[in-house]
């Protein structure tokens, strides 16, 4: 009986040392923050995707602020798995972000997701800390902002005060409870594309990697951030997994890859021109411990009533490294004339219904427990 028992605790011993460790890039990060990106590649091997919309529960068609509204939920029946957000003007000190949504609202609604069991991801349209201008400060030519901005550059000081307020915004995402809400941080964006003051024409690659690799040690390292994973994800500005990496900051930085892609779904050759993007950076999550995201795309004011079925789910089904892609994200719903999700009555809701019905697809309503290890 004495081996018998000595054999069982050698057995669980060796299935606990077998375990893979989840290597996240804060070596510190929560628990439920490392349960998370755990989770999101249980996921991914299920082949599952899940479904995002940017500022869901702040605003919609025709409506800001109204409790448990949501244009997603009020086309299909569930809210999105995943919900996008974004902390631009924390900076400046204002009561609002950059869309309207108060901070001490968008910090509830952060909330709310977490207890919901969705997933909160968050980008950062940063004002140009050296002009002041916003995000979008874009001359067209060379914009030294940051060459100017990382380590040694004149104007560091500056952008360490805007990090501050990012800082404590994430810090003071607590539940009644006291538990810290696992955000996605997905900052400098679209930085294959030019329109950005960090965008490519703006800086070399090797200061754009100091200036993303700055920010993840100044806020895990320095102020003690540790409820964050961070994403790197670029335009469409890429054919090869060399093109994507020419300003990644590297493994050690970058949890999440992804890509922001709205050109291809207007060109006739869509379905290639998407699906290898997205299997180029599967390709490269799946080999480096990653995991792989659409951070963003849509059709704006959806004119292709049916584009979620026969444009979107045919390029996430279209080989088994497109179905890796972890989530996919539309854009926001702010007005009749700018918005990209359905809404009660508009013409694409029995197609995005039926895009819902699909076994692929994860909405809130079927995830499954994501901080739980």
């Amino acid at each position: 009986m004495k081996n018998v028992f000595f054999l069982s605790i050698i057995a669980i011993l060796l299935s606990c040392t077998n375990q893979k460790p989840v290597n996240v890039v804060d070596k510190n990060a929560l628990p439920n923050v490392k349960a998370l990106f755990s989770n999101l590649q249980k996921n991914v091997a299920a082949n599952k995707i899940m479904f995002g919309h940017q500022d869901d529960l702040g605003y919609g068609v025709n409506w800001r602020f109204e409790n448990g509204r949501s244009d997603v939920k009020e086309s299909c029946g569930s809210f999105p798995a995943v919900y996008g957000w974004d902390v631009s003007h924390i900076e400046l000190d204002s009561i609002c972000e950059i869309d309207g949504i108060p901070f001490d609202k968008l910090r509830q609604f952060m909330i709310d997701v977490y207890l919901r069991g969705g997933i909160n991801t968050c980008s950062w349209h940063v004002t140009n800390p050296v002009t002041h201008k916003s995000a979008w400060d874009d001359t067209k030519e060379k914009n030294p902002t940051v060459s100017k901005i990382i380590p040694g550059g004149s104007n560091h000081a500056d952008y360490i005060k805007y990090l501050d307020k990012v800082a404590n915004f994430f810090l003071s995402l607590k539940t009644p409870k006291g538990e810290m809400v696992p955000i996605i941080f997905r900052p400098f964006h679209e930085n294959s594309g030019n329109w950005f003051w960090w965008g490519k024409v703006h800086c070399t690659p090797d200061e754009y990697i100091k200036l993303y690799r700055f920010t993840v040690d100044y806020l895990t390292k320095t102020k003690n951030v540790h409820n964050l994973l961070f994403a790197y994800s670029p335009d469409i500005g890429y054919k090869t997994e060399t093109d994507y990496l020419e300003r990644y900051p590297g493994n050690d930085y970058v949890d999440i890859i992804g890509v922001d892609d709205y050109e291809d779904f207007k060109k006739d050759d869509f379905l290639n021109l998407v699906s290898d993007r997205l299997t180029i950076i599967a390709k490269f999550a799946k080999a480096n411990n990653k995991i792989s995201a659409m951070t963003e795309t849509g059709n704006e004011m959806l004119k292709d009533s049916v584009w979620f079925t026969t444009k979107l789910l045919p390029c996430l089904k279209a080989n088994e490294f497109t179905k890796r892609t972890a989530w996919v994200m539309v854009w926001r719903n702010a007005r009749l004339t700018h918005f990209y999700a359905p809404f009660a009555g508009h013409s694409s809701v029995n197609d995005f219904k039926k895009f819902k019905a699909d076994s692929l697809i994860l909405f809130e309503d079927n995830l499954p427990k994501m901080y739980d290890n």
